[in-house]
Formats: C-alpha cells, sequence, structure tokens
C-alpha cells in the first residue's frame, strides 16, 4: 500500500502531479529552452506545475529562489553524456549524490534510472535499492525513471509488458513512483499500471510539434490510471510553456478534455 504522507512530498492533495523536468542538461550539456532556468520558473510555477525535477547543479545554484514554490526532486544518478553515447545505449551507470545530498539542497523527493535489458541494469538496480533504503529512513519518496531498453530479449521497449516489467522490477527494488513512457494506448497502458501497485507518472518524451498529440497521450494515459506526469521540453520548449502548464494541470487535475485543454495554449501564428 502506498504511504500517501510519503508521496505528499511531491504530489498534490489529489494524489496526482505535474512534474517539471529540468535535468536535461545532465547528459546534453547546452540544451535549448532550459539555458535560463530561472526564466522557465517564471513561467511555470505560477500556472499550475506541482513539482520541478532537476539536477544538482539547478537545485545548488537557484535555491534561493525555489525556496516557498514548489518541492525539488533531486536527480542522484547519472552516466556519460551524449557526446559519448546516446540516450539509452549506456553500459555504465554511477550513483552521483548521496540522500543525505538532496536534503541539504532542502530537496523532497530523489530520482533514479531503472534500465532493464541494458548493459547497465544490475547497476541501476543496485542504485535504485541503495537510494530506496537511505531515503526510507529519511521520510524521503524515491522516483525510478524505469524503461526497457532494446535488447535482443526487448525487441521493442514500448510493449507492454516490457513497460509493466520494467516497472515492477523498479517497484520490487524499493521504488515509491514509477515515470515511464506512454505505451501508446489506453489499453496497452492500463495493463502496465496493473501490473505495478505506487503510481505512474509519464514521461513527456521528445519535444513535439503538436500540442493537441501531446495533451491526448497525457488525457489517455490518466484515462488508464496514470497520476500525471514528469514533462520536461515539450513545456520549456514550447512557444507558450505557461499556457502548455495549464493545459496539462486542467486535464491532470480538472479532469478537463482535451478541447477544453488546448484553448490554454497560445499557439504561434502560421509561417512563423
Amino acid at each position: 500500500m502506498t504511504d500517501d504522507r510519503l508521496l505528499s512530498n511531491i504530489m498534490a492533495d489529489d494524489g496526482k502531479a505535474l512534474v517539471i523536468a529540468m535535468d536535461h542538461g545532465r547528459t546534453g550539456g547546452v540544451t535549448p529552452g532550459i539555458e535560463r532556468p530561472d526564466e522557465v520558473f517564471d513561467k511555470v510555477f505560477g500556472s499550475g506545475a506541482d513539482a520541478l525535477m532537476a539536477s544538482f547543479g539547478i537545485l545548488k545554484h537557484y535555491r534561493p529562489l525555489l525556496a516557498g514554490h514548489v518541492p525539488t526532486i533531486l536527480r542522484v544518478d547519472g552516466g556519460i553524456s551524449l557526446y559519448q553515447r546516446d540516450w539509452l545505449d549506456y553500459d555504465d551507470w554511477r550513483l552521483m549524490y548521496s540522500v543525505d545530498d538532496a536534503l541539504a539542497l532542502g530537496a523532497r523527493g530523489v530520482i533514479v534510472m531503472t534500465f532493464i535489458g541494458s548493459g547497465s541494469e544490475l547497476e541501476t538496480l543496485q542504485i535504485t535499492a541503495q537510494v530506496a533504503a537511505e531515503a526510507a529512513r529519511v521520510g524521503l519518496p524515491v522516483v525510478s525513471e524505469a524503461l526497457p531498453v532494446k535488447c535482443e530479449r526487448i525487441p521493442d521497449p514500448l510493449d507492454a509488458d516490457a513497460m509493466a516489467g520494467a516497472a515492477r522490477l523498479a517497484f520490487e527494488h524499493g521504488a515509491d513512483v514509477i515515470k515511464n513512457y506512454y505505451t501508446g494506448s489506453v489499453e496497452s497502458y492500463r495493463k502496465v499500471i496493473e501490473s505495478c501497485p505506487i503510481p505512474m507518472l509519464i514521461a513527456g518524451g521528445i519535444a513535439s510539434g503538436s500540442s493537441r498529440a501531446v495533451l491526448q497521450s497525457v488525457k489517455d494515459a490518466m484515462e488508464a490510471g496514470a497520476k500525471g506526469v514528469v514533462m520536461g521540453r515539450n513545456v520549456w520548449q514550447h512557444p507558450d510553456p505557461a499556457g502548455m502548464t495549464r493545459a496539462l494541470a486542467a486535464i491532470i487535475h480538472g479532469n478537463a478534455s482535451v478541447d477544453e485543454a488546448v484553448t490554454e495554449v497560445a499557439e504561434p501564428a502560421a509561417g512563423r
């Protein structure tokens, strides 16, 4: 049974969450849209964001600005940069910071990767377990970004069975919340949801050119039983980050339709 008091650190009173992800520079270096994190904060914090998930550097340097706004979640693990390997193509992964480091920055939760099927699977399972044990002692929730990775035994990482297996493994190693990819249909993602007794938040994925498509995926995931999203590029690379935040919040917390939510978003003029 999920500890609601623990989850209230990073989720809203209704047990759902719109988390803004800003840890992309940790692997990608310069990332368009978050060159100035404070400018993103100004647009999303008053528009319905429930929490911020970010790197140590962002939480350290912007701690005075973040205090008193929304709860923060620290990414405590990491690997090599995209200058060496593509995303998910990892055979090595490390614990970079401790739960104590998260507490020192005022974080209300921590997040780790759990790669299933990759060369770094055992390392990420060990990190998930270690962080979960440390976090349990101090009352911090652990989010696991539990992702199946394409390999001989996982030909399709978006297959519901593969996604469900990754989520369950992260849960068994101590995660309190799962972040993963939407599998493309309400029926398939419901299978993932039903495989695991802790809340699931879908990842935003690569930036989309269609606000409606992003919102439809979120609406479908919520219908399947998701508890919200952890979204980055589809918010702060959007021409209207504040409007996109409001639209996501309307679906997640207000059960708005996609037609209702998309009216919150100002789309760029044609040809611009």
